[in-house]
């Protein structure tokens, strides 16, 4: 299977009043097509940096970023991004909400057509008669998925969700994890996930990239096989709990901790 994602060497730092501050410092790492990336690491240590570089919305200083064999320079309109913060328009429906991105990447698709595709993706995840509410009338976990429907409904190759998760009560999250997966065996993309929960990202991914403390390099990358359909009882199956003790005992070590 061949990497839609190349992250070549990537240095990058920001200019700070008391001089340059390194983020990166030579990462590596990819993600092949169709795959689903769960990115991992101390705070602070370069993980929506490097979201940043992968949609095109800033430059390394060194290294390169490649998506589909074609070097990434500028802004792409085929990744597609979902926040912790939904940031939905109010004035606008949630359809409307949804519908925006075909408006500002030409699609060639009718009016009728891109309703219907919103429409088709908001039955998807459970949202099938909201189309008409506004996003203060929703619970954080019903904007949410309006942000994830609206971050797909244009077909990205690539999907990166920084911690969408992240700002939601338990319950909802594991209820979003699930809804994540049926989301994807029906509209396929090649998945990056920025999150603090390794619990959340063995179970959304099937690659967890654990990054090194700032200047991050790619310390540690893990497999999971947690194959098929998944359900919130495999997080509680010994295999799933080896793999979160080596998770946990990688961050330790990013951190500058002894992993005993």
């Amino acid at each position: 299977m061949s990497n839609l994602i190349d992250i070549k060497g990537v240095r990058h730092a920001y200019k700070t009043p008391s001089g340059p501050l390194p983020v990166l410092d030579g990462l590596e790492l990819s993600v092949p097509e169709g795959g689903f990336a769960a990115v991992v690491g101390p705070s602070g240590c370069g993980k929506s940096t490097l979201t940043r570089l992968v949609a095109g919305l800033m430059k390394p200083d060194e290294g390169e970023v490649w998506l589909h064999g074609q070097k990434v320079t500028g802004p792409k309109s085929t990744v597609g991004m979902a926040f912790q913060n939904p940031v939905l328009l109010e004035w606008r429906t949630i359809l409307q909400n949804v519908m925006l991105p075909l408006e500002i990447v030409k699609t060639g698709m009718s009016r009728k057509a891109s309703e219907d595709r919103a429409r088709h993706l908001l039955n998807l995840v459970g949202l099938d008669g909201f189309e008409d509410k506004r996003p203060s009338e929703l619970s954080g976990g019903m904007r949410q998925r309006a942000s994830l429907c609206r971050s797909i409904v244009h077909k990205p190759e690539v999907l990166i969700l920084d911690e969408p998760f992240g700002a939601l009560d338990a319950f909802t999250r594991e209820d979003l994890w699930q809804t994540m997966h049926k989301v994807k065996a029906e509209e396929p993309f090649t998945g990056v996930l920025i999150t603090h929960d390794l619990r959340e990202s063995i179970f959304l991914a099937d690659q967890v990239i654990v990054l090194s403390g700032r200047p991050a390099r790619t310390q540690y990358v893990m497999d999971v096989h947690l194959r098929g359909e998944r359900d919130i009882e495999m997080l509680y199956t010994a295999e799933s709990a080896d793999a979160l003790n080596t998770l946990r005992q990688q961050i330790r070590i990013a951190q500058g901790r002894d992993a005993a």
